[in-house]
C-alpha cells in the first residue's frame, strides 16, 4: 500500500512540503507507505496533442521526461495527493502543465486521489476545485477531510501555526489510509475490479 505525494511547488522545501510532510506521517502513523515526488524547477512542456500516449497505448507520453517518471512510481500506488502553492488564485503553472499530460497520457483508474494547497490568504478553494477536476474525469475516487484541504502561511514555520490546517492534513492521511485498507480487504475477499463503460463520445455539432 502507497501513495504518491506530488509536490508541485517551484520551493521544494517550502508550505506545500511542509503539508506534505504532515500527511506524509500519517500515512506512516496508518500503515501506508508514501514518497514525495518534487516537480523541481525546470520547464515542463504542456500537452502538444500528438496522439502517441493513446495511440500507442503505452501510457506514456512522447516527450520523455518527469512526466513519465512519475507516471512509473504512480503505477504502484494506490493513492495519489497533489500539492500545490496557489499563485493568482490557481494552481501552480508548471504543475498545471505536468497534470494534464500526466493524465491525459494515464492509467489512473480507480486510484484514490486528493489535493492539497498552501496560501498565505486566498484563492485556496478556487485551486482545490481545479486539481480535483484532475480525478473526477478519470474514474479516481476523491477523498476528503475535515476541512478543505488547505494550509496557511508565508513559511513553512507559519504552516505548523495553522492547527486547523495541520489537523485538516492528517485526517486527509487517515481518510486515505483507511480506504486503501479496506479497498485492499474487500479484494481479499473477492471484490473484482470495477468494470468501467467506454467508447461514447457525444459531439454537441448536429450535421444536417
Amino acid at each position: 500500500m502507497k501513495v504518491l505525494l506530488i509536490n508541485g511547488s517551484p520551493n521544494e522545501f517550502g508550505c506545500t512540503n511542509q503539508a506534505l510532510e504532515i500527511i506524509k506521517e500519517e500515512l506512516k502513523n496508518n500503515g501506508v507507505d508514501s514518497e514525495i515526488f518534487y516537480l523541481g524547477k525546470q520547464a515542463i512542456n504542456g500537452c502538444v496533442a500528438c496522439g502517441y500516449c493513446r495511440k500507442s497505448k503505452t501510457y506514456r507520453c512522447s516527450i520523455s521526461d518527469i512526466v513519465n517518471e512519475a507516471k512509473e512510481k504512480a503505477a504502484d500506488c494506490q493513492g495519489i495527493i497533489i500539492g500545490s502553492p496557489v499563485h493568482y488564485a490557481s494552481p501552480a503553472g508548471n504543475l498545471l502543465s505536468f497534470l494534464d499530460r500526466f493524465f491525459y497520457s494515464g492509467d489512473v483508474k480507480a486510484k484514490f486521489g486528493a489535493s492539497i494547497v498552501s496560501a498565505r490568504r486566498a484563492g485556496t478553494t478556487a485551486s482545490i476545485d481545479v486539481l480535483n477536476k484532475y480525478f473526477s474525469i478519470n474514474n479516481m475516487h476523491i477523498v476528503g477531510s475535515s476541512y478543505w484541504n488547505m494550509v496557511h502561511g508565508s513559511n513553512k514555520d507559519e504552516v505548523l501555526m495553522d492547527l486547523e490546517g495541520v489537523q485538516t492534513m492528517r485526517n486527509l492521511a487517515k481518510n486515505m489510509a483507511y480506504l486503501i485498507k479496506a479497498v485492499d480487504i474487500a479484494k481479499a475477499n473477492g471484490l473484482e475490479d470495477i468494470e468501467y463503460e467506454k467508447g461514447n463520445r457525444t459531439n454537441f455539432i448536429k450535421k444536417y
